[in-house]
């Protein structure tokens, strides 16, 4: 275990000075001796507070109107020397004295973003000795506690009480980590301003410091905005996690179908395809093989298909791919294509085809920006189980209800809300998406699925969310559902059941929900 640190000597330069004095004051009546520069150090003269002024360590006065003060080896010698008899007697030759703990924060460069300064004003506000001390310090935590905001002060204090007036190793290594991500963060905001402000671009070249521009695009959603595609640096997107093989350039809302297309199909181990609209699966199915799960897929609604993005979790071989040649669509992704299907779909200049790398559906987290900022959650990869379901109606599920049950469920998940999914045999007949009310989504399915001259006698329905009133099982029930899976949770769900069983429906509860936005 490390000896932990004692605190003899302390550096100290503070934009913000909140709380420094009282700090400082613990740190005096402890013995400790306090360097300090420019502001800080008058700040602290004012509360009665002796410092050792920078000038006297480095024998040198602040220069350029206190750009230059502690860059210099007698700061950072201090500040990086090991105590190890090679440093030690290196410090001693050269008279200096080890620096214990660096308190610094930066020039007010992010608080003042948002502000209207000239770009000048804002050059002046970049810091340079201030994150040089606080990284040389972080470097050397084993030896150097670092402090860089104020609201580190009062656990600090503590953490040296705690343990005898001395700094534990551990302590100091959560300090480093911190300082890492904070000055990283303060120079990804840098750059983020310079690049903004950039003449004549639309877009930047860098979102932070964790994605830079790879690909511009023709444009985003619509013609009147710019888009582009953002990797992290020296990472393209096709050498990540899909790799375009054919067609031309992708669009802004290729790439979103394309993903959406490439989540459904991975919520099956059997063969499955999916043909997406607007990120919304308008057809699915799963089946014995390939070319099979693509016919029925398509034919959940042909209509809609036309123009669409088709997503399948097999390699697409010859037979399918003449299928898919019949019809217009916009994207193929598979994990892999045949000699044979290429051949016959690079047939079509227009049509992008797009190898799958890797799992595309198995994030770590999912973001969404706002204006506000960035949201974060987990995915959505709960998986049923099947022992905590509950059957709530007076029929039980028969066996080829309880599978499309489950296929549909599966497949609601990657609807947007409200959304309602009929189903038999392994495919979507019907689907109701985005909907301000529930029962206007089973309607909406409903009319899709007989447009489509789809037989819903003895279909099932999945809802990714519970019924608010028996409307939406009233009408399931007109259209000749006979099963329903759906979270249940409603405070009408008694009069839900009533209604399933006049029906002689059978209905199961799962307890989880699947919201799309």
């Amino acid at each position: 275990m490390a000896t932990p640190i004692t605190i003899k000597r302390a550096l100290i330069s503070c934009w913000d000075k909140s709380g420094i004095a009282e700090l400082a004051e613990a740190l005096q009546k402890n013995g400790v001796e306090i360097i300090s520069s420019g502001g800080t150090a008058r700040h602290l003269n004012v509360h009665g507070i002796p410092v050792t002024p920078v000038e006297n360590v480095t024998g040198f006065p602040e220069i350029l109107n206190g750009r230059v003060k502690t860059l210099h080896p007698g700061i950072h010698a201090a500040i990086l020397s090991k105590r190890i008899p090679g440093h030690m007697t290196q410090l001693k030759k050269l008279g200096i004295d080890p620096v214990d703990l660096v308190i610094v924060n930066l020039y007010p460069f992010i608080q003042n973003m948002d502000q209207q300064k000239t770009l000048a004003e804002m050059i002046e506000l970049i810091d340079i000795g201030g994150p040089a001390m606080l990284r040389a310090a972080a470097k050397n935590y084993e030896f150097v506690t670092v402090l860089h905001h104020p609201g580190q002060y009062e656990e600090f204090l503590s953490v040296w009480e705690k343990n005898g007036w001395k700094i534990p190793e551990d302590y100091n290594f959560k300090l480093c980590s911190e300082l890492f991500f904070y000055t990283s963060y303060y120079d990804s905001q840098i750059a983020d301003y310079l690049t903004a402000v950039t003449p004549g671009q639309k877009l930047p070249e860098r979102i932070s410091r964790f994605y830079i521009k790879t690909t511009d695009l023709r444009y985003g959603e619509n013609p009147h905005q710019a888009a582009a595609v953002y990797n992290p640096p020296g990472q393209k997107l096709e050498n990540a996690k899909i790799k375009q093989l054919w067609g031309k350039e992708m669009s802004f809302n290729n790439y979103v179908d394309v993903l959406s297309a490439a989540a459904v199909v991975e919520e099956f181990t059997e063969p499955a395809v999916t043909v997406v609209k607007h990120t919304n699966p308008c057809g699915a199915a799963i089946a014995d093989d390939i070319a099979t799960a693509f016919l029925h897929a398509r034919a959940g609604d042909p209509v809609s298909a036309f123009g669409g993005i088709v997503g399948a979790n097999r390699e697409i071989d010859e037979k399918t791919a003449q299928l898919i040649h019949e019809n217009f669509f916009e994207c193929i992704i598979a994990p892999d294509f045949s000699e044979a299907a290429l051949a016959i779909l690079k047939g079509k200049k227009n049509l992008r085809l797009l190898k799958k790398m890797v799992p595309l559906s198995q994030n770590a987290i999912e973001l969404k920006y706002l204006s506000i900022g960035l949201l974060a959650q987990e995915p959505d990869s709960i998986s049923l189980d099947r022992q905590k379901l509950k059957s709530v109606g007076e029929r039980q599920p028969a066996e080829n209800e309880e599978a499309d049950l489950f296929f549909s469920w599966k497949i609601a998940k990657h609807v947007k809300s409200n959304a309602i999914i009929f189903a038999a045999k392994g495919r979507i007949l019907g689907v109701g998406a985005g909907q301000m009310s529930r029962v206007d989504s089973v309607k909406i399915a409903r009319f899709k699925a007989e447009e489509s001259g789809h037989d819903l006698q003895g279909a099932v329905m999945a809802s990714d969310a519970f019924f608010p009133f028996r409307d939406g099982v009233d009408e399931a029930a007109k259209a000749g559902i006979t099963a329903i899976i759906q979270p249940g949770g409603s405070v009408r769900d008694q009069e839900v059941i009533d209604a399933v069983n006049e029906y002689n429906m059978s209905m199961i509860f799962t307890n989880i929900r699947h919201f799309k936005h």
